[in-house]
């Protein structure tokens, strides 16, 4: 079924680890030609090149901050006048602190809604546009178990993880008549750099958040989101929440370390 994604063109944002990384190599390895964006140019411009030594692809490295609209409109309209996108993985995010709200910083705040959301909405609406006028295209946005459930100390990032929820199924409405599909993936506990920057390089923290239990890996939610992305024109897989094995919702976690 992925040799549906041979020769497509794909536009990841947050590439330069975790899953966003992870999601550009399995489409490559399927035959995508991609634009990976991020603000480390450094790591995006090694990957480039290692996928494109590998897999026979192009891939084109954007050094992007989503949360600068003006940056997000000059860069994103230039590489869309060269080629057509097919698919677009909002991955760009991360979560800040794990403070009570009466307790935040509002510098986490602003960053977390800023990237998760606006960075979101500021990319989504000028490669829709190009999707509507070809009409075709698959959007697939990066969700969380915290925008279904929320949790101690998540607050702001609960509700942006919430908010994307909402927008992927509003974006659903707006593509009614088209061929557009667009898609959320909700992971539970996933192993990536997300804790190291939610504690701010406190490894204690952060690595105790993956104790006594098999996380998910950013491979994991990869596979599941090509599995999405190739299925067929006629199929729109609008939502999939994903957990690991110990996990059963968000407050039931098994660190028994048998699991």
């Amino acid at each position: 079924m992925y040799e549906r994604l041979k020769g497509k063109r794909a536009i990841v944002t947050g590439a330069t680890a975790g899953i966003g990384e992870a999601i550009s190599r399995r489409l490559a390895g399927a035959g995508c030609h991609l634009v990976i964006t991020g603000r480390r140019i450094e790591r995006l411009e090694a990957l480039a090149r290692e996928l494109e030594e590998q897999q026979a692809v192009a891939v084109t490295p954007l050094s992007m901050d989503v949360t600068d609209p003006q940056e997000v409109e000059a860069k994103l309209s230039t590489a869309l006048e060269r080629f057509p996108v097919d698919i677009l993985i909002n991955n760009a995010g991360l979560a800040l602190g794990l403070e009570p709200l009466d307790k935040g910083s509002l510098e986490h705040w602003e960053r977390m809604i800023d990237t998760n959301l606006k960075g979101l909405l500021y990319v989504s609406r000028l490669v829709m546009g190009q999707m509507r006028k070809r009409n075709t295209g698959h959007i697939l946005n990066m969700g969380s178990i915290a925008g279904e459930t929320a949790y101690p100390g998540g607050n702001v990032y609960c509700a942006t993880k919430a908010a994307v929820h909402m927008l992927s199924d509003a974006m659903n409405c707006d593509a009614l008549g088209t061929r557009i599909r667009i898609g959320t993936l909700a992971p539970g506990a996933v192993e990536t750099e997300f804790s190291d920057v939610r504690f701010e390089g406190d490894r204690d923290r952060s690595q105790a958040v993956y104790e006594g239990y098999t996380p998910l890996s950013a491979e994991d939610i990869a596979d599941l989101a090509l599995y999405v992305l190739a299925a067929p024109e006629h199929v729109n897989i609008q939502h999939v929440r994903i957990m690991p094995t110990a996990q059963r919702n968000p407050f039931q976690l098994d660190r028994s370390g048998t699991i």
